[in-house]
């Protein structure tokens, strides 16, 4: 579907930066690897283009690259879209309702948030993607999607051209003795023979893209159903996240539970119909429904029913966040050597910084897990219009201020009475 944006402007080219980075250069090299060989396994040992059908399945090999390729360079370089700076909503009483973003200078518009990697307010945000070292929103969704479906079918047709190849070039190379197995790599046995001889370079190559192929379809295809959960709801990651704190999922530390207000929270942009979600991401043009900015909405809610339960989650964070004091300090390290083997071994897997802490830092902590927490430094008097430090440090570099005892509770929140 998502097909018609062209794929790369010449406003963009600036972007092709986003190349340099370990993400890209692992994903392109992983689809070169498995494509190449496979290609070359096909040709040479395997379907060889004279047979029926090996010119049919070199040309299948050809189109998965290209597709594949097309919605990965598009869902880097169109990206997801970003909030104007400056925007504010056309009536300015619906200022109260959006949350103000210091770094754009603009109010954040429904269903975007800001990405401190892309340092922007992003539109419909899904999460930011190290593989396209972009974020996954409002204009790439259709193109992300895409591509997590195509890789995993197309490292299925891979790896069973590495398969076959390796059979029925082993086929009749195994001899089986008592106590051992051989391998004649020394001929081919195939008639007539082939231009290059499969030797055991060829089948470690062909082993190693295997494992590469097998690997990417079981890890891209776990992300393929991820996406289309949220797709079929109309949600993206982060407002599912939202969503559960709310109460929907009743494990969650949510917020309705914990003071007991009996809200009923609706997520409003649910059209009802699965079809009806689907069409909001993938479209023939490729162009998605809307502007990034305004969304249909459910009946009953309005543009705001989500970005006010924000603010009221942000409010009862801070409300239940908790004053810690730096009694050592910390490198900012993501796997500290120097504080405990179980702190090293437990620590977060996200790409949410690290706070570095020298000894007297005050932070307000917002979460946290056995070994580490999550929070924000508290910025002195002569730092102000400094941009808000925020991220994870080991628990046991803090200790807990003594202070008002109506503040004074647990950072995972011990449930109280409003």
């Amino acid at each position: 579907m998502a097909v018609g944006r062209s794929l790369v402007k010449f406003e963009n080219l600036h972007e092709l930066k986003r190349l340099c980075h370990w993400g890209p250069i692992i994903a392109l090299g992983v689809i070169t690897i498995c494509s190449t060989m496979a290609m070359i396994d096909a040709v040479l040992w395997y379907w060889p283009l004279e047979t029926p059908g090996g010119g049919v399945n070199f040309i299948m090999l050809i189109n998965w690259t290209v597709m594949i390729l097309y919605n990965y360079f598009n869902a880097m370089f169109v990206g997801p879209g970003y909030v104007p700076f400056g925007w504010k909503p056309e009536k300015s009483q619906d200022c109260v309702y959006l949350q103000y973003c210091k770094v754009c200078q603009s109010y954040k518009a429904p269903r975007s948030h800001h990405c401190r990697k892309c340092n922007r307010c992003v539109m419909k945000m899904d999460h930011h993607c190290p593989w396209i070292n972009n974020c996954c929103g409002y204009q790439n969704h259709a193109y992300f999607t895409l591509f997590l479906l195509l890789a995993p079918l197309g490292c299925i047709h891979a790896s069973f051209i590495f398969v076959m190849t390796m059979y029925t070039q082993l086929y009749n190379r195994i001899s089986f003795g008592w106590s051992s197995v051989r391998i004649d790599m020394s001929a081919a046995k195939r008639d007539p023979l082939p231009i290059i001889p499969f030797g055991l370079s060829a089948f470690a190559a062909s082993l190693f893209a295997l494992g590469l192929a097998l690997g990417t379809t079981i890890a891209v295809g776990m992300l393929f159903i991820i996406q289309m959960k949220v797709i079929l709801r109309n949600k993206t990651s982060i407002e599912s996240w939202i969503e559960e704190k709310v109460g929907i999922d009743s494990m969650a530390k949510d917020r309705i539970q914990y003071y007991h207000t009996g809200e009923i929270f609706i997520f409003p942009y649910d059209m009802g119909s699965k079809w009806k979600n689907i069409k909001q991401v993938f479209t023939w043009s490729g162009i998605p429904e809307g502007n990034g900015l305004e969304w249909p909405v459910k009946e009953g809610c309005h543009q705001y029913s989500l970005t006010v339960e924000q603010l009221k989650q942000k409010s009862d964070k801070r409300l239940r966040s908790v004053r810690y004091q730096a009694v050592e300090d910390y490198s900012g390290a993501c796997c500290p050597m120097t504080k405990g083997v179980k702190t090293f071994f437990t620590t977060p897997c996200t790409e949410e910084p690290r706070i570095a802490l020298s000894k007297g830092d005050l932070i307000l902590a917002t979460r946290g897990l056995k070994h580490w927490m999550y929070g924000e430094r508290i910025l002195d008097s002569t730092t102000d219009g400094e941009t808000r430090v925020r991220g994870w440090f080991p628990r046991n570099c803090v200790e807990k201020c003594q202070y008002d005892s109506e503040l004074d509770q647990p950072v995972d929140g011990e449930k109280k009475n409003r």
